[in-house]
């Protein structure tokens, strides 16, 4: 198997940055409306419309997307990974309806912001498509569509004919088309936020770390290495990414890998037989994979996986093998990139968000579901933050998760994932 061995831990997103902005550690002592302690989709949603609504907001992060919104799939779909019946059996129909409408139009809030702020993501509003792996998995899609569809999303589902021939691969049974989803790059998105945030007055510091939190005379006080922050609202988004910190117990969750590698731009002749539209394509299969082009065309595939443990040559393998089997006219060609990052998955799938006390939340749980939920999430800590009515929330707050035997089923996870890769 020619596999190249030179493109281990090297993000394609950070390779290929358009967006090009740095921030200075915070050093001294400072007083804010809100603090928000994490630099993904979340953070740096609620930082932009919090300074946008005039509110003064102190963010904090060792590195702007540096977590999972720097190394996210770039699929900007709608709602969550799991069907809108299962959240509302999981919810209730009201709050599970409440929280499907919500999500339902997160790809119009992301191009949005995208425009209006102009964001050098690479956006592509070509559509998504979830790809049916076999007879079940068309079975599966065919429920989504009837259950979406009934929900007013305006959705196609392709026979086969139709897939491959938007494809350009024989191997999938159906595909359901979400034209007002699309890709971007995930980094360069995240960033852009935070630019757009900082454009508005929202101090962005990187370098910065929270090291302890207390609650005092109705402020919050964080302290970092070298300064603090005072504030009445405290926001903690780092999802799978906090570290410890003192006087806050850190969110339960289980974590689960997802990892990527990347070709050089592929010759016009190869790129144009593969995704001509340039939609953003996941499958059904148990172990999920996705597959998509940058605007370069490089090829991108993923799949769940660490590639940090010693028989990570097992996913970059695979990796290359699912490559060749979508596409034959790809083989041969190099990987030249490889990384991966952490999920927050919750035990229901549904994100939470933690009453860490008065206007304090903490947000994570996404379950593979990032970029538009945490941006809309983000949105609506601000609107709850400005109305002081927690009904602007998509779900309602509670006072802890618990997630049993995380550590272990991160494992398993993990397990299954490398298992499966070795077929």
């Amino acid at each position: 198997m020619f596999v190249r061995q030179n493109f281990q831990n090297k993000n394609l997103w950070q390779e290929s940055s358009k967006e090009h902005i740095a921030f200075k550690p915070l050093k001294t002592s400072v007083t804010t409306d809100i603090a928000i302690i994490g630099g993904g989709y979340t953070g740096c949603s609620a930082a932009l419309f919090a300074a946008n609504n005039g509110l003064s907001v102190s963010l904090i992060d060792k590195k702007i997307g540096y977590g999972g919104s720097g190394r996210n799939v770039g699929l900007v779909n709608a709602g969550l990974w799991l069907p809108p019946e299962k959240v509302e059996k999981i919810l209730g129909v009201d709050a599970g309806s409440k929280l499907n409408k919500a999500l339902a139009k997160t790809p119009d809030l992301v191009f949005d912001l995208i425009d209006k702020y102009d964001i050098k993501c690479s956006a592509n509003r070509s559509g998504t498509l979830h790809c049916a792996h076999s007879q079940n998995g068309l079975k599966d899609i065919q429920k989504r569509y009837q259950q979406l569809s009934s929900r007013g999303a305006e959705l196609e589902l392709l026979d086969r004919q139709q897939t491959n021939q938007r494809i350009g691969s024989l191997k999938f049974f159906g595909a359901l088309f979400n034209k007002s989803a699309g890709t971007i790059n995930p980094l360069n998105y995240c960033i852009g936020l935070a630019r757009a945030a900082q454009s508005k007055g929202a101090n962005i510091y990187e370098s910065t770390l929270a090291t302890k939190i207390q609650s005092s005379n109705n402020y919050w006080l964080v302290d970092t290495p070298d300064g603090s922050i005072k504030t009445k609202k405290l926001l903690i988004a780092t999802n799978a990414y906090q570290q410890p910190i003192k006087g806050i117990k850190s969110p339960e969750y289980t974590g689960v890998h997802y990892f990527q590698v990347a070709t050089n731009p592929l010759p016009e002749k190869t790129s144009n037989m593969i995704l001509p539209n340039g939609e953003g394509c996941w499958d059904t299969a148990n172990v999920m994979s996705s597959f998509r082009l940058d605007e370069d065309n490089r090829f991108i595939v993923g799949g769940v996986g660490n590639l940090g443990h010693r028989a990570s040559k097992i996913h970059t393998n695979w990796a290359k093998r699912k490559m060749e089997s979508l596409f034959p006219q790809l083989k041969n060609t190099p990987i030249e990139y490889s990384w991966h990052g952490r999920i927050a998955m919750t035990g229901n799938h549904i994100p939470k968000i933690i009453k860490l006390g008065n206007n304090a939340y903490s947000v994570f749980g996404y379950s593979g579901r990032g970029i538009g939920p945490g941006t809309y999430f983000g949105k609506a800590i601000t609107d709850c933050f400005l109305n002081g009515n927690e009904d602007s929330l998509p779900v309602t707050p509670v006072n802890q998760n618990k997630e049993h035997f995380s550590s272990i089923k991160s494992k398993i996870f993990e397990l299954g994932a490398t298992s499966s890769h070795l077929i």
